[in-house]
């Protein structure tokens, strides 16, 4: 037994018969002890919860499960306790004990029908009321043909008082981006209350996993929030890696890390931008979009893909980067480094700049914690949570990551620091892949695989939002039944609306770009 699998048996009941996947760690509890040994993981052993999911298994053994994946940071472990629904659609909710629980579980009666008892808000989530509310589209008998149109409606939360009015917002909104609504009530134009409605990008890419060919399960994950697309396929491929007992080459595991830091290269150069052109800054927008556009000509010269799509595989890498590109790519970071330095350096002289990112968009400590915000947001008051150093995956057991970088006060200042040191970091740690980068040939990735049976997987990946965590279960047959991706935004959009209460209405594109959410990462 591997010592990091010994460490973890503290954590688990003593009278739990335990399925060890790879390093994943399965066992069944009675319905009636999984809020105790969910708040005793959660409250007094300190273990993140990564994701709380369902699987309908009906037809091979008469009933669903409910699947409760808790992340051992330090040891690369998950703990993944289960329960077991026969000739019953309810299950406890741990959502007024673990309130971060709350739209897992409300996801699962959307999509599976099965009711959370004592949940404090039953509300659907994702779909809208034109979905009929007795069509579950991840039960295995649904047949994914569109149902017949419902009327509804959803109800937003009310704040009652004099002089209280709500302003509408979206889901159509005057820029590029994707649609949600956000309904504020405000007080003359303070922010008093702030709710998100999303899902108006909804795919079904859930439903889709289960038809598709391994290669074209390999698309979807690139397309889950396209923006992460080489971070989402990554998290895929390492859960099916693990189901196949595949182990991929130590050059391939380098070049995962590279092609993963310059996609959070590019991502965070275009916030920190972003951020700066939404204060009027145009100086430090027009310039971050530019070192972000050299980021992107980079990616399509190395892999034919501005966003990295076509390079992951399960198994390995299409793109190689050979030793003459390796020695330029490296001279060309460290250019671009001291042009972001110079750039970040004239921003930070700016006290118009600083006077509209300070103090704007506090998300406090506890309200991040009760969340579970994960990624800058969570790293921007102080919260040091990394999947590269807590769960560690391709090269990254190899490579020297440093310090996580990390703020103190919450605010939209803090957040962009966070992306500015970010940038930094990950400079580095390609310039250090690329000089250790091992001399072997890439390991290409494989178009057919078999799979363990009736196993799952659990594979985290720091995508530049925060981490991405996907479980993945096969059937008596080996075949994939249930894909389950969690992008970092479904945690962190409950928090924005946290972010923006007290602050001014014509604040809050500036705290909404600041956390920069993917509204298709929430919606799926």
């Amino acid at each position: 037994m591997p010592a990091s699998i010994k460490n973890i048996t503290q954590y688990i009941p003593q009278s739990a018969k335990v399925e060890w996947h790879d390093t994943t760690a399965v066992f069944e509890v009675a319905p009636s002890d999984i809020q105790k040994i969910a708040n005793d993981f959660y409250h007094e052993k300190h273990l993140p919860l990564k994701m709380i999911t369902a699987t309908d298994e009906r037809k091979e053994h008469g009933c669903f499960k409910i699947w409760y994946v808790f992340g051992v940071p330090k040891e690369n472990i998950f703990l993944v306790p289960f329960i077991v629904l026969k000739n019953t659609e309810t299950f406890p909710s741990l959502a007024t004990t673990i309130h971060e629980a709350a739209n897992h579980e409300r996801k699962i009666q959307t999509f599976f029908g099965l009711t959370p008892k004592g949940h404090p808000d039953t509300r659907p989530i994702i779909l809208h009321e034109n979905w009929p509310i007795d069509v579950f589209p991840l039960r295995k008998d649904f047949d994914g043909n569109p149902p017949r149109e419902a009327h509804g409606q959803y109800n937003f939360q009310k704040v009652d008082g004099e002089g209280i009015y709500e302003i509408p917002v979206g889901p159509i909104h005057a820029g590029i981006i994707e649609p949600g609504h956000f309904r504020f009530s405000v007080a003359g134009e303070e922010i008093m209350l702030l709710e998100a409605r999303l899902g108006f990008v909804h795919k079904g890419s859930e439903k889709l996993f289960e038809r598709l060919s391994l290669t074209d399960q390999v698309r979807l994950s690139e397309k889950i929030s396209g923006d992460s697309s080489f971070s989402h396929s990554l998290a895929f491929c390492q859960a099916v890696e693990q189901l196949a007992g595949i182990h991929v080459s130590e050059h391939t595991r380098f070049l995962r890390v590279i092609y993963a830091e310059l996609e959070r290269l590019a991502n965070h150069c275009g916030d920190i931008a972003f951020i700066m052109l939404d204060t009027g800054f145009n100086f430090g927008g027009s310039q971050g979009t530019r070192l972000r556009e050299m980021v992107m000509r980079v990616n399509e010269r190395l892999t034919g893909s501005r966003f990295l799509r076509g390079v992951n595989g399960v198994g390995g890498i299409t793109k190689d980067i050979h030793a003459t590109e390796s020695d330029g790519l490296s001279r060309e970071l460290i250019v671009l480094r001291k042009d972001f330095s110079e750039i970040i350096a004239i921003a930070e002289n700016s006290s118009s700049l600083r006077n509209r990112l300070e103090d704007t968009g506090i998300l406090s400590s506890d309200i991040a914690k009760d969340c579970g915000v994960v990624g800058v947001a969570g790293r921007a008051i102080g919260m040091v949570n990394d999947a590269r150093v807590d769960y560690p995956y391709a090269a990254y057991t190899t490579l020297h990551i440093g310090d996580v970088a990390t703020e103190k006060k919450g605010d939209a200042q803090a957040r962009f620091r966070v992306r500015v040191k970010e940038v930094h970091a990950s400079i580095a740690l390609i310039v250090d892949a690329l000089r250790q980068l091992p001399e072997e040939r890439v390991t290409q990735p494989v178009k057919e695989v078999t799979l363990k049976k009736n196993a799952v997987a659990v594979s985290i990946v720091e995508g530049w939002r925060g981490d991405i965590v996907y479980f993945v279960a096969t059937d008596a047959h080996g075949a994939i039944t249930r894909v389950a991706p969690r992008d970092p935004s479904f945690l962190n959009w409950s928090a924005v609306g946290h972010a923006g209460v007290g602050n001014m209405v014509p604040d809050f594109p500036l705290i909404n770009k600041s956390f920069n959410l993917s509204y298709s990462g929430n919606d799926l």
